[in-house]
């Protein structure tokens, strides 16, 4: 449906912004999954919109570093070998590997949690360099305070995420915090690859009261394996995203990963007319939504409040 409304989008382009010849921007991330594969989409959607349109004023490529930081890196050093025009890594770790290869062609990230403690930059508001983007850090306060309003006997959460991504590192920091205030304990629950996702998920069972997944690219990624734990288990699985929600979680506060890729769309588009990236501040993902799953809580042995379902903007329906 996407990938028409982007043709009928180019049709209608009357007047495309003035590019001497077609320029190349390369999207790369980490591992493919619902989430981030919205925000590819949407960078092209900006784009389209922008008056940039795929084979003719610019060509569009796309590279998927399958989960592994070292084919981010061969990504990111093919990118630069190809001496492409600008960049846009999607998730921290093809993020950290696209800085690292260049400091020449412009980087426009999307989806990094904390650009700042990931090392990509020094400074938002001014970032200097070659490189800006927009950051998806979320709201995990607000994400634990509607799990404790769904589980309000939780005594113990556990998380699932990778220790290698720096994000996850950031939003289990926060998770930490927002559970003291609580007085509930946190049991982390580590995965280094895919595949070590279910058994994490499993070292859960019978030691916490509900299971909370960030927006770790590892986790995500494997997060069927996860909602099986929790359905068999019968714990309650929240998430960082709204789309995880839509793959078998209970509910979370998110944000619209397209959207959020159409805000790093119009940043390329600004650099592609001149502007230097390092006088772009960078932008935060806006807009949160509440989704739930009822079919889900009802399968995890739960019933989500009425009041919270009132509030939501997204309520998955029952397959």
């Amino acid at each position: 449906m996407r990938r028409l409304a982007y043709a009928l989008l180019g049709a209608a382009i009357i007047a495309a912004p003035a590019v001497a010849q077609t320029v190349t921007v390369a999207t790369t991330a980490i591992v493919e999954h619902p989430a981030l594969d919205a925000v590819r989409d949407g960078v092209l959607a900006a784009l389209v919109e922008e008056g940039f349109r795929d084979g003719q004023e610019i060509r569009f490529v796309y590279e998927s570093a399958q989960g592994q930081p070292s084919i981010a890196a061969q990504i990111a050093a093919q990118f630069v070998g190809e001496n492409v025009n600008v960049i846009v890594p999607i998730a921290t770790p093809s993020a950290q590997a696209a800085v690292a290869a260049t400091t020449t062609i412009p980087i426009v990230f999307a989806a990094v949690t904390d650009p700042v403690a990931a090392g990509l930059i020094t400074d938002a508001a001014h970032p200097g360099g070659n490189v800006t983007g927009v950051s998806d850090l979320t709201p995990v306060a607000d994400q634990f305070a509607l799990a404790m309003e769904i589980v309000p006997d939780m005594d113990a959460i556990g998380v699932i995420y990778n220790p290698a991504e720096a994000n996850a590192v950031v939003l289990v920091d926060l998770l930490k915090a927002a559970a003291a205030e609580a007085g509930v304990t946190v049991v982390e629950a580590t995965a280094a690859n895919s595949g070590a996702v279910q058994s994490a998920a499993a070292s859960l069972v019978g030691r916490v009261d509900a299971i909370y997944v960030p927006t770790d690219n590892t986790v995500v990624s494997a997060l069927e394996a996860v909602v099986g734990v929790a359905e068999d288990a019968r714990i309650p699985l929240f998430s960082g995203d709204n789309d995880s929600v839509r793959g078998g979680a209970v509910a979370s506060i998110g944000f619209d990963y397209f959207e959020h890729g159409k805000q790093a769309g119009r940043i390329v588009a600004r650099i592609l007319r001149g502007e230097n990236p390092g006088d772009i501040a960078v932008e935060y993902a806006t807009g949160g939504v509440i989704a739930v799953n009822p079919a889900a809580a009802e399968r995890m042995g739960i019933t989500i409040p009425q009041a919270v379902i009132d509030r939501a903007g997204e309520v998955v329906p029952a397959a």
